[in-house]
């Protein structure tokens, strides 16, 4: 699918829906919702709790089934995918930054970033190159061999977004990226995270509740009542 102008989107939903029963009741949390993701843009995703921002992530994101509608990704429409078929996608295509940083405990900040490369098949020197330039693009070129302990909590979140663009993943996804840092350590590591996302190329789909944080993206989407608006 492309825009007015003939611009192929990088992700692209139409009419998406996903309800969940408990009980006797049937909750509609996506109510046909159109999304259209240019590449290299970044998309600001806005909405108070339980709106179904990280419901649509996950349509996006492919990490479930169960989605109505179409969804279709670097051109592959992807909604009526196998787990398999998700799976592949995934790996290949996408990129995600959680809320909080799962981190592997065990291994220091270079290693967490290494280890997706060489699931990737990298080449461990390639790996452990690249793992050295994103950190020291996100200030911790001082910190590689620090464990996740060691770090602090803007730290740790850095090196989770270093590990999302390790694969140089076409589209990012971020889940309240900075939700569990201070309103101080939020701004700097969310400027960080787009500078970093921006010379990538990459595009990013932001879910924040900080609609001052989400002024900061190119384009701002508002969940309301299981659809989009546009801000």
């Amino acid at each position: 699918m492309t825009d007015d102008h003939g611009t192929e989107f990088i992700a692209s939903l139409n009419d998406v829906t996903r309800s969940f029963t408990q009980g006797s009741v049937t909750i509609d949390v996506l109510r046909g919702v159109d999304l259209h993701i240019k590449p290299g843009e970044i998309v600001g995703l806005v909405g108070p709790s339980g709106s179904g921002k990280s419901t649509l992530l996950q349509a996006v994101g492919l990490l479930e089934g169960g989605f109505g509608g179409s969804i279709i990704l670097g051109g592959v429409e992807a909604a009526g995918l196998d787990s398999a078929g998700r799976t592949a996608i995934r790996k290949e295509f996408l990129g995600f930054v959680y809320q909080f940083h799962h981190l592997l405990t065990d291994f220091d900040a270079m290693e967490n970033v290494v280890l997706p490369q060489l699931i990737h098949d990298s080449d461990r020197s390639v790996a452990e190159a690249r793992a050295e330039e994103l950190l020291t693009a996100l200030g911790l070129g001082s910190r590689l061999n620090h464990r996740p302990s060691k770090l602090s909590g803007g730290e740790q979140q850095r090196v989770a977004v270093a590990r999302a663009l390790a694969n140089r993943p076409q589209l990012v996804m971020a889940d309240e990226p900075t939700g569990n840092l201070d309103e101080v350590t939020s701004q700097i590591v969310l400027d960080q995270f787009l500078s970093l996302v921006r010379g990538e190329g990459s595009a990013a789909l932001i879910a924040t509740h900080n609609e001052r944080l989400a002024a900061k993206m190119d384009r701002v989407v508002k969940l309301k009542e299981g659809r989009l608006i546009e801000m």
